[in-house]
């Protein structure tokens, strides 16, 4: 196929031919089960290569955290992957709460980074030590989708409470960054208090605005401030916080602001037909295992609010 044939293809065929090319076997089934009628089972088996002994995910699950270890991190994306497929339960997800529990800080609630990793390849960005504080970064999707799925373990109960505190701290204008953010809304969207979490999300929308931790015009991301510590074009639009239109992200934003950042996500498809990742690349394979992922995620994005991918 040359570059003009495949120029004339719609975003879904072209991302196809990107996940064929480059994607790991777990991204390809994912792929088809999204968007090609393909089942379920075909991606918990490919999911099942990532599990550890001890319930958890490991083996390089999120692309950067290297190592076979089982890590939060890890364990979270396996869940997102379970949720997506409609199979977040039963004895599988018995043992991740339990991996959980084992791994949890004296709080009740998960660290970023497990200090198993020592000795492992990393991204420079994420330290390892050897008692690591809890973060609503892990802890914040975790919990959310445990409860989304209606899970019941006696894990969730401190690490519950954690993510009210965490997230009403940010609420009430502490200082935060995108990624910590949008793990607060994946709790506060699952989260089975739904008045109080909807009480918290206004209140934290109104922080990120105020904090300028959102591009509303995408035109203009180069004049907007980056986050210490953040690679150029690291910005965060509308839909990185509302990924689907019954998320509570998305009441944050007026119609013209997520129309701009949706049109700005279809633009931004590559020529390859995949998705670019915005973040730091510290390692030439952890680039090319997580474009197929956040492809997938800017497909699942523009289809959940009625863009037209096929």
């Amino acid at each position: 196929m040359d570059r003009t044939e495949a120029a004339s293809l719609a975003p879904c065929a072209r991302a196809e031919q990107f996940v064929w090319l480059t994607a790991r076997v777990l991204e390809q089934h994912r792929f088809a089960f999204h968007f090609l009628d393909g089942g379920a089972d075909p991606v918990e088996a490919a999911l099942t290569a990532y599990e550890r002994a001890d319930g958890g995910f490991g083996h390089a699950l999120e692309p950067d955290l290297r190592g076979p270890v089982s890590q939060p991190l890890h364990t979270a994306q396996g869940l997102r992957v379970l949720d997506s497929i409609g199979r977040c339960g039963g004895q599988r997800v018995e043992r991740i709460c339990r991996y959980l529990t084992r791994v949890s800080t004296p709080d009740g609630a998960l660290p970023a980074v497990h200090p198993s990793l020592r000795g492992y390849p990393a991204a420079p960005w994420i330290p390892v030590r050897d008692h690591p504080p809890s973060a609503l970064l892990t802890t914040g999707p975790v919990v959310g989708l445990l409860h989304g799925n209606e899970v019941w373990h006696a894990w969730l109960f401190r690490a519950t409470d954690f993510c009210w505190a965490a997230v009403g701290a940010l609420a009430g204008g502490a200082r935060t960054h995108p990624y910590e953010v949008r793990a607060a809304v994946a709790f506060l969207d699952g989260a089975p208090d739904r008045p109080r979490a909807e009480v918290l999300a206004e209140r934290l929308g109104r922080s990120v605005r105020e904090q300028g931790l959102v591009v509303l015009d995408p035109d203009r991301a180069a004049d907007h401030p980056l986050p210490e510590g953040y690679a150029p074009g690291e910005y965060h639009y509308a839909y990185d916080f509302a990924r689907t239109p019954d998320s509570l992200g998305r009441r944050w934003f007026s119609d013209e602001e997520m129309a701009r950042s949706l049109d700005f996500l279809a633009a931004t498809q590559e020529e390859d037909g995949g998705w670019p990742i915005r973040w730091r690349v510290w390692a030439p394979g952890t680039a090319l295992e997580s474009r197929p992922i956040v492809t997938i995620e800017a497909l699942l994005t523009l289809r959940a609010y009625g863009r037209k991918i096929a």
